[in-house]
């Protein structure tokens, strides 16, 4: 109603959580709405592979956000106490604005059919005087292929004395296991961690039948207390972290669109790491023990999930 241009663009999966879709409601709102990848598809067997998991809001080309919250009402935005949800997202000034607004400009071309370009999309910006060195990575199941398991990997692999994982899905694949049982094994620091309680019981269960691999080689797994923890972060050496919309699963890393940021910072990465720590004091570490506990029952149930975890 001020007159500012608005694009919306959801996963179309993701707006079927309402009826009427929230497609359908915002258009009636007039507002400048897409779909991304529409599916006809029943929503009990709307498989969710090659969606948009992107979460990117970018105001006047010059403010950015992203991270790993969702817009949607309820326990994401704080109105449903009985299932809150916590979660960490950053806002960005400078250059590496930009790249979001690139990612997102991509997208609504593709979606909409619409191009976004000149000095109103994509202003000059100026550097903010910042300290972090950022760069915006998207990826997908498109030219963007594993750029970011790549880059995972990399970071892994360059670790000389701490990774520091937090996620809410937790189901690597065998390179990504390899890669931090060998860093445990050089001698590096390895602590993830996991929600207690997931809000998706069966990615849980398959979660936890990956632990054992990981525990044997000195990997070390922390069960976060409720609420449950959607945080998505990556930090190596307190030097380098990764922020953004990736869990640590196939779905994340092979089949959905995606848009992390790398950031280089010792001061970002201290603060970063401060957080992770007060989520560990009051979490459980998992140990080798525990899971030689589990009955028979729970080990054939998390094998079982571990089995579908590509439908997951």
């Amino acid at each position: 109603e001020r007159g500012v241009d608005v694009r919306v663009l959801i996963d179309h999966v993701g707006s079927r959580y309402t009826k009427p879709t929230m497609v359908e409601i915002l258009r009636k709102a007039g507002l400048s709405v897409a779909a991304f990848l529409p599916t006809w598809a029943p929503v009990g067997f709307s498989y969710a592979n090659l969606r948009n998991h992107r979460k990117i809001l970018v105001v006047d080309g010059q403010i950015g956000f992203t991270g790993g919250t969702n817009i949607r009402v309820g326990h994401w935005l704080g109105k449903n106490p009985a299932s809150p949800v916590a979660c960490l997202h950053f806002r960005l000034d400078g250059p590496v604005v930009e790249h979001l607004q690139e990612t997102f400009a991509q997208d609504w071309r593709f979606a909409a059919g619409e191009t976004l370009e000149g000095p109103r999309w994509f202003p000059e910006i100026a550097p903010q005087g910042g300290d972090v060195w950022a760069r915006g990575i998207s990826d997908g199941p498109d030219d963007d292929f594993e750029v970011l398991l790549n880059t995972i990997l990399g970071a892994i692999s360059a670790a000389m004395e701490s990774i520091w994982i937090v996620t809410p899905y937790f189901i690597p694949d065998s390179s990504l296991i390899r890669a931090l049982n060998i860093a445990a094994m050089r001698g590096v620091a390895v602590n993830v961690i996991l929600p207690s309680k997931n809000n998706l019981p069966p990615v849980h269960w398959a979660c936890m039948a990956e632990v054992g691999p990981l525990l044997e080689k000195g990997v070390k797994i922390h069960l976060s207390a409720p609420p449950f923890d959607h945080t998505k972060l990556l930090v190596i050496d307190g030097v380098w972290s990764l922020i953004g919309s990736t869990n640590w699963d196939a779905r994340s890393l092979r089949l959905n669109f995606e848009f992390n940021v790398e950031c280089y910072d010792e001061s970002l990465t201290g603060s970063l790491v401060e957080a992770i720590r007060t989520k560990l004091a009051a979490s459980k570490e998992l140990t080798m023990e525990d899971v030689q506990g589990w009955t028979l029952p729970v080990r054939l149930r998390n094998g079982l999930a571990r089995l579908l975890s590509p439908y997951l």
